[in-house]
């Protein structure tokens, strides 16, 4: 994936969804060559957050970006030793239990990260409503959360996590088995 066309796509998700707040994640398929075309769709459809646009160690770029829209760490951010590297080039970190170890790491992330100037997004590999779970401890120190692993699943685990109306419910003690 090259990321060629984002731009129109951003454009045609904008006037589907005129009142959403949107997210654009580029999974690293962003190129130095289409990134300012991007950027500026982006700016355009009041995109709120742009993660990981180009590739891990091929964005330098980013060191002399700067946009009212903030960029997002995702492959890129793994640990708190991240965090010193990532400070030139990003706004914001996505925090995945999967990533950084599970929920001690990520919290102690999640700390470091805000106590730099970081903007936090907690988000998820393709899981079940028990992966999602166990990141909920974070949803408070997050800016945004992405935790729609169990809706990408044919089948989620029951009981699982209530989805509804854009919302994520609150793990009831059924979920945890």
């Amino acid at each position: 994936m090259t990321g060629d066309g984002d731009d129109a796509r951003i454009t045609a998700v904008r006037a589907a969804a005129p009142r959403a707040r949107l997210i654009a994640d580029a999974n690293e398929s962003w190129t130095e060559e289409n990134f300012a075309m991007n950027y500026r769709a982006c700016q355009e459809a009041q995109v709120e957050l742009i993660e990981q646009p180009l590739a891990d160690g091929q964005d330098a770029l980013l060191e002399t970006w700067r946009g009212p829209i903030p960029i997002c760490a995702d492959e890129s951010a793994h640990n708190i030793g991240d965090l010193e590297a990532l400070a030139q080039r990003y706004q914001a970190i996505n925090i995945k239990l999967d990533k950084t170890g599970g929920l001690t790491a990520a919290i102690a992330l999640a700390q470091a990260a805000k106590a730099r100037g970081f903007r936090v997004m907690v988000g998820c590999m393709v899981a079940t409503s028990l992966s999602m779970a166990q990141a909920s401890p974070l949803m408070p120190m997050a800016d945004w959360v992405d935790l729609d692993g169990p809706l990408l699943l044919a089948k989620d685990r029951v009981p699982g996590l209530r989805y509804a109306d854009g919302l994520i419910h609150p793990p009831t003690p059924e979920v945890w088995g």
